[in-house]
């Protein structure tokens, strides 16, 4: 079977590394580019063409490259993909024979969005996956799969805690709370929160199989709120977190039932974007009946030191790991991150599902569910109370709720 051809939509940072781990498989290749900025498309192909990833040609529109893609992938800023989705339903409905569209997370900046991305999907007929590369980290999936007999005999985890933490994100849209969605909670959270509701559900169940019941959160601006780092901010990206701040610290609890059992388990995240180790942290520790796990990205077995001397030597900190804030001193080193973070899994998984005519093992409705537990976590730091997700009012209210860092309210929380 040839490989599935995919078109970006999108040229930005998660593009370059979603091409990093499609060079790792064999049924996914390249075929088409979009982006708002040409010149970021030409670069991205000319990447894909050095990894080869494919040839792909870069178009003008979505509606242009839809006719010559079996899938599209949405890597674009997160308020343009309603807009960007109605498009390529418009592409399908004028003959495009897309088997599958994929979405990086979040689904939507907001529940309503999700929901009607998922509308959108449906309504082209289109199969669907939700990008979330944590689940699929091999790390997570051999730790859980050598504990299987113990969870079998013992019961499942009952509590997981999970962390991602790093210096800040790369570009101005992100820290642009009414564009991205919000600040860490909105940008990283989705990660820890999807992460620990997999690790606590039993082997074999979907990942929707534990039923949530609650949520408590605290959001902060820590490190970005004080008038050296806001201005550093400023001078940089030109967003100004005087006005319209957002949440650089989010840390919250969810509680989840079993449906099987009853049993009551909880679920931790941590997330900062004011981390200043050696770079991007993913951290995540679980406790069951008599066992437990842990995995933390920096403690690697590969480390190299850079003096004074020779520190002018470094081109790309980042080269040694994403979100690096230093390039000299002992600096933790992955040979693969794209692997290491799951994102080569996650992509080989929604290639075999979209030529088989199915869905990812995460799709849209998976993302919708994460995004109302983002949305939860707002509306709890907001309220300042937990949030009961079994009441049907706060079900009916999380449909339209928009979190007021989000409105560009910020200030109104976090000052």
């Amino acid at each position: 079977m040839p490989p599935l051809r995919v078109g970006f939509v999108g040229a930005g940072f998660i593009a370059k590394f979603q091409l990093r781990a499609m060079a790792q498989i064999r049924n996914m290749e390249l075929g088409g580019i979009t982006s708002r900025t040409r010149a970021h498309a030409e670069e991205t192909a000319a990447l894909a063409r050095e990894l080869g990833v494919g040839e792909p040609v870069v178009y003008e529109s979505i509606a242009a490259m839809a006719p010559h893609v079996d899938a599209i992938a949405i890597y674009a800023p997160n308020d343009l993909r309603v807009a960007m989705m109605e498009e390529i339903v418009t592409a399908v409905q004028a003959g495009a024979a897309l088997k599958g569209v994929i979405c990086e997370k979040p689904l939507g900046r907001n529940v309503a969005e999700a929901r009607r991305l998922v509308e959108l999907a449906d309504q082209a007929g289109l199969q669907t996956a939700y990008f979330e590369n944590q689940l699929f980290m091999k790390p997570v999936r051999a730790q859980l799969a050598q504990l299987a007999p113990q969870i079998a005999t013992m019961g499942s985890p009952l509590l997981v805690r999970a962390a991602e933490e790093h210096g800040g994100p790369h570009e101005p849209w992100f820290w642009d709370p009414t564009r991205q969605g919000g600040g860490v909670l909105s940008d990283m959270g989705c990660h820890s929160i999807a992460v620990g509701w997999y690790a606590l559900t039993p082997p074999g169940e979907a990942p929707t199989f534990l039923q949530p019941v609650s949520v408590s959160a605290e959001v902060a601006l820590l490190k970005w709120g004080l008038p050296v780092w806001k201005q550093k901010l400023l001078d940089r990206f030109g967003v100004d977190y005087g006005k319209t701040p957002a949440e650089d610290f989010a840390t919250g609890l969810i509680t989840y039932r079993n449906p099987a059992n009853g049993q009551k388990v909880k679920a931790q995240f941590t997330n900062s974007w004011m981390f200043e180790k050696q770079g991007l942290r993913l951290l995540m520790d679980g406790m069951g009946p008599g066992y437990a796990f842990e995995l933390n990205t920096l403690a690697s077995s590969s480390q190299i030191f850079i003096g004074d001397a020779a520190a002018e030597a470094i081109a790309d900190a980042e080269g040694a790991l994403e979100k690096a804030t230093a390039s000299r001193g002992l600096l933790t080193l992955h040979h693969n991150e794209a692997d290491l973070y799951g994102y080569t899994d996650e992509n080989a998984d929604a290639a075999t599902a979209f030529q088989a005519g199915r869905s990812a093992f995460l799709d849209w409705r998976y993302g919708l569910e994460i995004t109302k537990l983002v949305m939860a976590a707002y509306m709890a730091a907001e309220r300042q109370q937990t949030i009961d997700l079994t009441d049907p009012v706060i079900q009916q209210q999380l449909e339209s709720y928009i979190p007021l860092i989000q409105q560009g309210r910020g200030a109104e929380v976090l000052f």
